[in-house]
């Protein structure tokens, strides 16, 4: 029993230190980059890591929390997408700001794909303080530097919604000797201290004085801050082929003002050097608000708690390079007497404990590939964990352990090592709740997390990624932790974190695979396993809800009544 307050004390304990923390949105740019480019410039990006929980910056590891866009061609950049950080106020959060130029996007930076430019260290907190930091950047080889990185720090707002927009303009000033113009709108969100950082660029519309823009989407958030009050420019730019540009001219408005306009809305841009020269100058063009459409945006607990149910299902990879289960030197090994977990069983109670939690009759569907199963002892790519069983639930994460026990013990491991035909039965399943809600317009009630545990490099690659591709449009995330000690490396490929999948022609509408060697959690404890692995679901569902415009649902909705079944 809890020890009583004093008379005077508050009547609970105050929260714990997870619970005083905040967003704050990271804006970044830099000037006076080098130059790694022989024929043209620096294509730049900023990679930022952080490492927190110490004090000494050089006794951690740190991990990274975003990325900002690619830009071609700029030795000045002002990145649009801003990089969303937890702020703690008790903790120091080391922050490392890594800016490389990359002339084949989709590599992997850290393993060559990108040539260093640039970097700084800080700490989140001194941010914070000053509201926004200019640091030098280090270059390699370099003992000054005439690089600099500036980073714009603001708290996030808790209101969001998102704002599509459709822009054009008219009569726009004439900069090009041999043509017209190359027009391209880039908008920014005024800061705290008078500043404007850029949140979004138009695509360059090439050689016209009256473009019409594509289509485009912005969060109130990202636009300025969910402030309806706050000042938000509007640039009109000519692009030139050197990567340089020509300001035409600019106009500002609000959220305010867009909400109370007819449309169109016609804003003037004016080149202010100009209005001062010439006493007959009235712009440089004119900007026209097209179209305009608000529409909120939902959270992941918004879909949680209006009904959507995360519904776990596993996949054991029981292939022969994971050695004979009889011999302590095998990943399937189980210690006689019920002993130490192996890194299986580890695995699926860590990250299943969690997704236990938000569903609610705890049925998980469980496979095994890549083994002989009785009692034929013929060779499957997918078969019920529950060996012998007509239906692949298992009931709660301890029924999935001890039906992986059980199944140990009568398959016989085979191989090869193919992860498509478990991804596609979840795919199938998957694509039965997307048509459903799609037709119907209904909310969508099942959203797919498959965790596949695999000892080594996919036989079939191809045939995977086309796989994910295809899961990338319906709602299905997948979690895969490598077992073992095997070279993973191809595993990176299926992780989009440099750009979206693709194969055979075919582009991934989203990130939907989380990859982790287990070998990296082997001294830690448990739940810094599920935390690293299932971090990326809640944006994964989000993203496929907004993709596709879901509603919401009401609160009270009831859970899918669709079969569970893969």
């Amino acid at each position: 029993m809890a020890t009583p307050y004093p008379t005077g004390a508050p009547s609970a304990p105050p929260p714990s230190s997870g619970e005083f923390k905040t967003q704050v949105q990271l804006l970044i740019s830099c000037t006076n980059l080098v130059d790694k480019d022989i024929l043209s410039k620096s294509d730049p990006i900023c990679v930022v890591d952080m490492l927190q929980g110490t004090i000494d910056a050089s006794r951690g590891k740190f991990t990274e929390v975003g990325r900002t866009e690619h830009i071609k061609d700029n030795l000045n950049p002002s990145f649009t997408k801003a990089i969303t950080v937890d702020f703690f106020f008790e903790e120091i959060q080391h922050l490392h700001f890594i800016v490389y130029d990359v002339d084949k996007p989709g590599q992997n930076l850290r393993a060559g794909g990108g040539e260093l430019l640039g970097e700084a260290k800080t700490q989140l907190g001194k941010i914070v303080a000053a509201g926004s930091l200019e640091l030098t950047l280090e270059v390699a080889g370099k003992k000054k530097s005439s690089s600099k990185i500036k980073i714009v720090a603001e708290e996030v707002s808790n209101i969001e919604e998102k704002i599509s927009v459709t822009w054009a303009a008219t009569k726009l000033d004439k900069k090009d000797f041999f043509g017209k113009s190359d027009p391209f709108l880039e908008f920014s969100r005024a800061n705290p201290d008078g500043t404007f950082t850029p949140v979004h660029r138009t695509e360059i519309i090439k050689n016209s004085l009256n473009p019409s823009w594509q289509p485009f989407s912005l969060s109130s958030r990202q636009l300025c801050n969910s402030d309806d009050s706050r000042q938000i420019r509007i640039q009109c730019h000519d692009w030139d082929s050197d990567g340089s540009t020509d300001y035409i001219g600019s106009c500002m408005t609000s959220l305010a003002q867009l909400r109370q306009g007819r449309l169109p809305l016609n804003l003037e841009l004016v080149n202010e050097e100009k209005a001062k020269k010439k006493k007959s100058y009235r712009n440089s063009g004119v900007a026209h608000l097209q179209a305009l459409k608000f529409q909120r945006s939902y959270s992941f607990l918004d879909y949680i708690s209006h009904g959507c149910e995360l519904n776990f299902v596993v996949g054991v990879d029981f292939t022969g390079s994971n050695g004979d289960p009889r011999k302590s030197n095998s990943l399937h090994y189980l210690p006689p007497g019920g002993g130490a977990m192996n890194e299986y069983q580890r695995a699926l109670w860590a990250v299943g404990s969690i997704c236990e939690q938000y569903d609610t009759d705890k049925l998980f569907p469980a496979f095994g590939f890549g083994a002989k199963v009785p009692p034929e002892y013929k060779f499957s790519n997918i078969f019920n964990l529950s060996v012998g069983s007509p239906r692949p639930e298992c009931q709660g994460v301890g029924g999935i352990l001890a039906a992986y026990q059980s199944a140990i013990t009568q398959v016989q491991l085979w191989g090869p090592t193919n992860a498509a035909p478990i991804i596609t039965a979840v795919c199938d399943f998957a694509e039965g709740e997307h048509k459903r809600i799609v037709s119907q317009k209904l909310p969508c009630k099942s959203y797919q997390i498959l965790l596949l545990l695999t000892d080594g490099i996919l036989t079939d690659m191809e045939q995977t990624k086309m796989a994910v591709i295809r899961g990338s449009h319906l709602p299905m995330s997948v979690i895969i932790v490598g077992v073992g000690a095997a070279d993973f490396s191809d595993m990176e490929a299926l992780d989009a974190d440099d750009g979206l999948l693709t194969c055979r022609g075919k582009s991934a509408a989203r990130d939907i695979v989380q990859f982790v060697p287990f070998s990296q959690y082997r001294t830690r404890p448990p739940e810094h396993l599920a935390k690293d692995v299932l971090a990326e679901v809640p944006t994964q569902l989000v993203q496929y809800m907004a993709l596709h415009e879901f509603p919401i649902g009401s609160p009270t909705a009831a859970a899918a009544t669709a079969p569970r079944q893969p």
